[in-house]
């Protein structure tokens, strides 16, 4: 191969390849986003008692019942949460 020749090939197809790479990033960045909560726990997803994303309304309700165990005296927060923890394990596992 000439040298003038390769001195124009060689940048050319590295910009291609520096541009192809680059589009791909942005893609994966908004996969990436969503993906997370379609994901098995088990192949590294979001865990069961993760809270919600925000912006939605089960974040919204969340935050008002995060609110609400906030102002509540210490005492009956520990025995709101002991009888929650009582109630799941009675539950059956799905």
């Amino acid at each position: 191969m000439p040298t003038k020749f390769r001195h124009i090939v060689i940048p050319l197809v590295a910009t291609a390849t520096l541009s192809s790479l680059t589009g791909c990033a942005s893609v994966n960045e908004k996969l990436s986003a969503g993906m997370g909560d379609y994901v098995p726990q088990w192949a590294g997803g979001l865990p069961r008692d993760a809270p919600p994303r925000p912006g939605t309304p089960e974040y919204d309700q969340f935050m008002k019942e995060r609110e609400r165990r906030r102002q509540m005296p210490a005492a009956e927060r520990d025995k709101e949460t002991q009888s929650n923890a009582n109630a799941q394990a009675a539950a059956p596992a799905r």
